[in-house]
């Protein structure tokens, strides 16, 4: 298969296929969490929380508000960590529903929902934690052995970026036992902050620093 290898772990590990790239965003110095919903692609900016058309590439809305790390989309709500707490949000008005604190306390990173949790990274602790959206209790954890930046579940896989200085990769584990599957490696010095899967064949990656959102080719699975 073209651009792939095998690491020393036996991992298959190829190139990252970027797709295209969205920003930077006005007043943006950062793009942390990102997600789908299903329309429009949603980028965590630090100081807002902003939607484009992933189409156009288009902002299309964008609310004032806390939106430090991790992103995630309900079906009908929003999820946004915002330092200690996350919050959940009316994506057509912006309004904060309720909070829940944060199971890092300020040091968290990812978001995901799936399975009616939300699924909390968390980047130096290299842990990923099944989180009750009701109460913010911490339901089970799954260990990494790379530092965990965005989260996203898309037809029952578990994915999640990496960013270790100038290398960074988006990875595919294994649920039960946190071990590497499949890697994709982004270009050195391309960081990936947010992680979301659009259901299809197209993962979103917060680009840090660069305020930018890279969309990024899902591997195919053969046939069965």
């Amino acid at each position: 298969m073209a651009n792939q290898k095998t690491t020393a772990r036996q991992v298959p590990t190829r190139a990252a296929e970027i797709v295209r790239e969205y920003g930077p965003f006005a007043g943006a110095e950062q793009v942390g969490g990102v997600t789908h919903d299903g329309q429009r692609v949603w980028a965590a900016t630090g100081a807002a929380l902003v939607a484009f058309d992933p189409g156009s590439g288009e902002t299309v809305r964008s609310f004032e508000r806390a939106a430090d790390a991790g992103t995630a989309f309900d079906g009908t709500h929003l999820y946004q960590i915002a330092e200690a707490r996350i919050d959940k949000i009316d994506p057509a008005t912006g309004a904060v529903l309720k909070s829940i604190p944060s199971p890092g306390q300020g040091h968290d990173s990812g978001l995901a929902w799936a399975e009616g949790s939300l699924w909390v990274g968390q980047y130096r602790d290299r842990k990923i934690h099944q989180v009750d959206p009701d109460t913010g209790a911490v339901l089970r954890t799954i260990e990494s052995d790379r530092f965990v930046t965005g989260v996203t579940w898309v037809d029952g896989e578990l994915w999640h970026g990496t960013w270790e200085g100038d290398d960074s990769d988006i990875r595919r584990i294994d649920p039960a036992s946190g071990a590497t599957l499949e890697r994709l490696e982004l270009p050195r010095g391309s960081g990936v902050s947010g992680l979301e899967s659009d259901g299809a064949d197209l993962f979103y990656c917060g680009g840090g620093n660069s305020a930018t959102v890279r969309a990024v080719r899902r591997p195919k699975r053969a046939a069965a």
